[in-house]
């Protein structure tokens, strides 16, 4: 299974816990600022995009020197730097796309970012936000959740009604319900196995994986 592994300009808060999401034979690529991620996990991207304003011009001499190429952007654009890694992804034919550093910091870059993973192009691509602790994603169908019994998973309509769903492996399981936008009922349930499934009949929804070890109790 090839996949790439995009790091972006949000927040890590645990290098060790996004160390572990690595595999030895993924491709590596930075959206400007996530390059300091790749380097502070001792990385090397083979490709960074964006405008390079996060860049230092001997941190770039120095990524050169390793290897890595560069498509540089205008400053005045209209996508996110996240928003060309991922076109150029796409336009590569990659369908494991991991992005890394997405969560975290700034509210509307975090907004914008899941935002990006709704676009109808990534409905046959498994694409996820991750940071070690706490992984986004969307369901259009099926998924499944991997992680340990008593971690959070929140089920958050996105755009509208989500019809037909189904879930196993959590402690207040569905069967065939509807989650409405505006309402929040899916928020904090929690992983009862280590595996979990969930499935839809139509509708978007957002899925938010807490693994930290820090539990609350389910919301009232």
């Amino acid at each position: 299974m090839s996949r790439v592994i995009i790091f972006a300009n949000g927040l890590l808060p645990d290098l060790e816990a996004a160390r572990r999401l690595l595999r030895p034979k993924d491709t590596l690529l930075a959206a400007d600022g996530g390059t300091r991620h790749a380097l502070a996990l001792g990385l090397v991207p083979s490709l960074v995009i964006g405008d390079l304003d996060s860049l230092s011009q001997a941190e770039c001499r120095l990524l050169e020197q390793a290897g890595t190429s560069f498509h540089k952007h205008p400053r005045d654009k209209d996508e996110t730097d996240l928003e060309l890694a991922l076109n150029h992804v796409l336009d590569n034919g990659f369908r494991y796309i991991l992005v890394i550093g997405g969560l975290g910091g700034r509210l509307d870059q975090v907004l914008g970012n899941l935002s990006l993973l709704a676009d109808p192009r990534l409905s046959a691509v498994d694409i996820r936000l991750d940071d070690g602790l706490e992984e986004a994603f969307f369901v259009l169908k099926q998924a499944r959740i991997k992680g340990s019994a008593g971690e959070i998973v929140s089920l958050i309509p996105w755009g509208g009604q989500v019809t037909g769903v189904t879930t196993t492996g959590l402690r207040w399981p569905l069967h065939e319900e509807s989650l409405l936008p505006g309402k929040t009922r899916g928020i904090s349930n929690e992983l009862l196995i280590e595996s979990a499934t969930i499935s839809l009949q139509s509708g978007l929804l957002l899925v938010v994986h807490r693994r930290q070890s820090q539990l609350v109790n389910r919301q009232s």
